[in-house]
């Protein structure tokens, strides 16, 4: 299965996402390919601080910002259980291959006015390609402190969209920040309880059950 995490403004968390999400399926003893597909390649840097913190962990990452990626991953499908692309912001080519390449597209969205219109293209590029393929697509919000009221408001905002809203989110955590830079995953540090690894668990899950829709 090929994830697909778009979303064309920068800044709303996809390689968090992408990285993190890929190390919980490793986890799970699956098969993972992380793709970045950002030509500023932050994925790919992670997976290279990776191998140096953690060389008996790796994930194995490839950087192809091309606009023939929905051709080139092919090759890649029967060698992994789940490929997760790290997509590219703004609506280009690069990221239409990458909606056409994917089974399923995840969009996170920060609680802001500006995110919620930022989504309007990236799902009309959805529900283009959705002519071509079935192509299952979802939001889930990232970033979201627990007592701030628009996170309500932006949910009901986005149920404008006719896409399901994950259930699972993100909060704004330090710790998401400060694993990327040291290559390392929030399912990397030994606390009793760990609600980073919690929130990302839940979205894999959220992720799986949708999948099994295919």
């Amino acid at each position: 299965m090929i994830i697909g995490i778009l979303n064309q403004k920068g800044g709303a968390g996809k390689t968090t996402l992408s990285i993190n999400l890929a190390v919980a399926l490793k986890r799970a003893d699956q098969r993972v390919l992380l793709l970045d597909a950002d030509p500023q390649g932050s994925a790919l840097d992670w997976s290279v601080a990776r191998q140096q913190a953690l060389p008996d962990d790796t994930i194995e990452c490839f950087h192809i910002p091309e606009s023939d990626l929905h051709k080139r991953i092919e090759k890649y499908r029967s060698d992994y259980d789940y490929i997760i692309i790290d997509g590219a912001p703004r609506v280009t080519d690069l990221a239409r291959s990458a909606i056409i390449a994917s089974d399923i597209i995840v969009i996170p969205v920060q609680p802001s006015a500006f995110d919620i219109w930022a989504t309007e293209e990236i799902v009309d590029l959805i529900a283009e390609a959705n002519q071509l393929k079935n192509i299952q697509a979802c939001f889930v919000l990232n970033r979201v402190t627990k007592r701030a009221a628009i996170s309500k408001k932006v949910a009901d905002a986005l149920s404008s969209h006719q896409l399901p809203l994950l259930n699972s989110q993100l909060s704004q955590r330090v710790r998401f920040a400060e694993s990327a830079l040291d290559g390392l995953s929030v399912f990397d540090y030994p606390d009793k309880r760990n609600f980073a690894a919690d929130e990302i668990t839940a979205i894999k899950n959220e992720l799986l059950e949708l999948g099994a829709s295919l």
